[in-house]
Parts: C-alpha cells; structure tokens; sequence
C-alpha cells in the first residue's frame, strides 16, 4: 500500500514539510484508494460490523445509551486500547478508510486524510479509534471515529448523509505550528473562518457592533461545549436579520459545512429551515486575544440556539464542534 501524500496542488506544507510529515508517519497504517460499490447491499459501516471478530465486537460495540454518545472532545479515543493500526486486519482498516472517505465531500477528502495523518504527530500512539453504538436492530444504530482533532459519526445502516449523526462531532488542526498565525497557513478549515467574515462583513454597523461580544466565548470542556443554552445567548440574533440576511447566513453555513458528505449537509440544512432556527440563532465574534494579529478578521465564533452549537476558534489553532441533530 501507498502512504498518503498532499497533491502538489495543495497549498497545505511545503515540499520540505510534506516529506518531513511522511516520513515521520511512514510506520504508521495506510490506506488504498476507497472503493464503494454500488452492487453492496450492507452499507460500508455494516460490512465493518459484520467483518468484526467476536473479540472486537465485545470490545467497541457499545450500548446505544452509553454516556460517551453525546461526549465529544478534541482529542480522545473512543476505545482507547483498540487502534486502527493493532487491532484490526487490513481489509478492516480498508473498509474504515472507506467510510472516513465517505463522509466528506470528494473534493475535499484529500485534505481530511491529510488531517488525520498530519495530526498523528508521527506517533504510532495517536492512530484513531472507531466503534459502535447500538445494534443492526436500533434506528440510530451509530458508527463513530475518534482521535486527535477529529470525531465523526453516521447511522451505520446506510451510505446516505442525515446528518452526522445527533450527536457532537469535531474538527480541527494545527499545520503548521500549534500557535498558528492571523492567516492559519495551511489549515484546511480556515476557508470556514473566511466565509464568516465574509458574512460579517455584509451586516450593517449597528448590527457588527452586537455581533462583536465582549469577553470570551465558551469554554472547551467537554461537559461544556456543546451546552445547548435556551438563555443568554451572546450575540446578534436571527431574528433581527432581514430576509435577505438570513438566507446569507443559511448559505453561509452550507458553504462552509461543503467539507462534509453532501447528504448531512442537506440533512442539516433542511432541519435548520423546517424548524425555522434562523430566527432563534445567535451569532458571536470575538476580539482581544482571540483576534489573531488584532486584524479584525475574526479567528473565533460561534452560531447556537437552543438546538444547536456551531464553536469555531481559532486560538492558537482551529478547534471546531458542531451539534445539531435532525
């Protein structure tokens, strides 16, 4: 098999500093191309499930109810002593390539792979997690990987996106160094920061101004970061958006939710408009310390509401946790 590489159209590392993390992550597990084929009955996590070992089954299927469902952190295994790289056969580790590959967009699943492996750190210890919540027999029967700056989660029963899942997921990364610079070089989720200051920057003064919150957003314990507030929002709600604001705001958020497999992103979407969110989200920036270079291109925000929390900061690097359930 082929170790990953960056295309060399990738403005992610330099030729120097792409070979470098290659090197250093050379003995660790690799994955070939993914294949899906359309002639399978059982979607890709059920053909993982269904190829575990009687062994692997009792160590990481858990109880659909099992506290760590909702827990979600920025760097965590969600069955520590079960690796990717020790604990599983190749054909396995290749259906679980298969379906991290399946829950982003084709055109940005390079940049994910590039993530998981850059955030290794060239230490066979950081390998990801996966498991299961539930069985073939619960409707929200759920597959989830876990490691350092990432967490994803899919219903296990099928290859159609609805929507990561009900419970948190994470993203997130460091490429270059762990105190990134104001234009986070090389992070592949920087183009999420851009589009909210592309957003920001539609908003009217009065409007820039309650956007703009004193302070400091949340904070990043696990038992904390995905607290769905119904009071006290900070910010500036959408409520108080023009129609024609909040449909930037819904196509904001779809452009920087593009990373992800096209069918949550729908799923999301459509949660969002049926249960007429817009208008009971709060938007929030931060400046101070967590305005990275004192640009006023906001490194840090949040979207939430009483059914959903969209964190995104960007000191010293990008941390991203989204939750909404459809």
């Amino acid at each position: 098999m082929k170790l990953f590489s960056p295309a060399s159209d990738m403005p992610l590392l330099s030729r120097r500093e792409a070979f470098r993390a290659l090197a250093t992550t050379a003995a660790l597990y690799t994955f070939p191309t993914p294949r899906v084929h359309a002639a399978d009955k059982d979607s890709l996590p059920m053909q993982f499930y269904k190829s575990l070992t009687e062994e692997q089954h009792a160590k990481i299927c858990l109880p659909l109810d099992h506290p760590k469902r909702q827990f979600v952190s920025n760097w965590w295994y969600i069955c520590p002593e079960q690796r990717l790289h020790t604990f599983y056969s190749q054909e396995q580790q290749d259906l679980v390539k298969q379906i991290f590959d399946s829950l982003h967009s084709p055109e940005y699943r390079e940049k994910m792979t590039w993530q998981v492996q850059k955030d290794l750190m060239g230490a066979i210890k950081n390998t990801p997690s996966v498991g299961f919540f539930g069985t073939p027999a619960d409707k929200d029967f759920e597959f989830i990987y876990t490691g350092h700056h990432v967490t994803r989660r899919c219903n296990a029963h099928t290859d159609k996106g609805l929507g990561f899942g009900g419970a948190p997921i994470f993203y997130g990364n460091f490429a270059k160094s762990f105190r990134e610079t104001k234009d986070h070089e090389g992070n592949p989720f920087w183009y999420q920061g851009l589009l909210f200051n592309e957003f920001y920057s539609t908003l009217d003064g009065k409007q820039q101004e309650k956007i703009l919150v004193a302070g400091a957003p949340r904070g990043e314990k696990p038992s904390e970061v995905i607290v769905k507030r119904k009071t006290d929002l900070p910010g500036l709600c959408g409520a108080d958006l023009s129609k024609d604001q909040q449909a930037k705001l819904l196509e904001t958020m779809a452009r920087m939710l593009a990373c992800f497999r096209p069918g949550d992103v729908t799923a999301t979407l459509k949660t969002i408009e049926e249960k007429r969110l817009l208008e009971k989200l709060f938007i929030s920036c931060y400046g101070g310390a967590f305005d990275l270079g004192d640009d006023k291109v906001w490194d840090t925000w949040q979207i939430e509401g009483p059914d959903m929390v969209w964190y995104f900061r960007g000191v010293p690097h990008i941390h991203a946790y989204f939750h909404l359930a459809v």
